[in-house]
């Protein structure tokens, strides 16, 4: 299903149905690499500049993609109003002190790819984009701080353990970023919290509609079947109510040629 920004964008959306799952493997590869350079502490100088390769590679092949959208649309101005998150997110990463919100990229191609094959099923919906943020937020944020003085996330039990707190919102205090890199990682994770939190309240609230909503159909139609029960009955008492006065009838007209 389309994004309402996307709707009279017929040759944007052609574009992404053609290119969709080439960029959501480039995300999946593009985590792999952020992942085993986070967590992989024994890599040498060599390894960690080929994963280095592979990450601008593939950001500069979503920055592409960002590019060929602007170009296929009809409203570039409008297109680019609309579309301001995703420059952004592609521009930050730049600068050397936000070089971990590249991820944030592949999370959005990822994140789009779970929202147009959801199709209604919120739950997979919400549990997928839950453990996706989870992950990615958790690496990020313990890339920017682990190396950082007076830095209380430095291992990745650390980082999950602060992300778990901060996305369900109870954030104990115990461990908090200290760097620009690490607190704008903690902002986006709140942000992305409170809406989660949103949409399974929605979600749970559309549940139980639904199922009210079909609990009336059913009884509808139960009342439907009941009501044709009764007029097929009513009907068959009339006709033997008929045959018996019919019958009625002539046992009088045989009364009376007795009499």
């Amino acid at each position: 299903m389309l994004s309402p920004a996307l709707v009279d964008e017929p040759r944007i959306a052609a574009w992404d149905r053609r290119v969709d799952w080439w960029l959501t493997g480039l995300a999946v590869v593009f985590l792999v690499a952020y992942a085993w350079q986070v967590l992989d502490t024994s890599l040498g100088p060599v390894g960690r500049m080929l994963l280095e390769g592979v990450l601008t590679g593939t950001w500069a092949l979503f920055g592409v993609d960002y590019l060929v959208r602007i170009a296929l649309a009809r409203r570039r101005g409008r297109f680019v109003g609309t579309h301001l998150l995703d420059l952004a997110i592609l521009v930050l990463p730049m600068f050397r002190q936000l070089r971990a919100l590249r991820v944030v990229t592949a999370v959005t191609v990822l994140n789009r790819q779970l929202r147009d094959d959801a199709r209604g099923r919120v739950v997979v919906y919400v549990v997928g984009s839950v453990a996706l943020i989870g992950f990615v937020a958790a690496l990020a944020v313990l890339d920017a701080e682990r190396d950082a003085p007076d830095a209380t996330i430095t291992t990745f039990g650390d980082a999950v353990w602060w992300t778990i707190t901060t996305i369900s919102t109870v954030g104990y205090g115990d461990r908090y970023p200290v760097t620009l890199e690490g607190r704008l990682v903690a902002a986006s994770l709140m942000v992305a919290g409170i809406a989660l939190l949103g949409v399974v309240t929605a979600s749970i609230a559309s549940w139980f509609v639904e199922n009210l909503r079909r609990s009336g159909a059913a009884v509808e139609r139960e009342l439907d079947e009941v009501s044709a029960d009764v007029g097929r009955t009513e009907a068959q008492l009339a006709a033997v109510l008929a045959e018996l006065r019919r019958a009625n009838a002539r046992l009088e007209a045989l009364e009376r040629r007795r009499s």
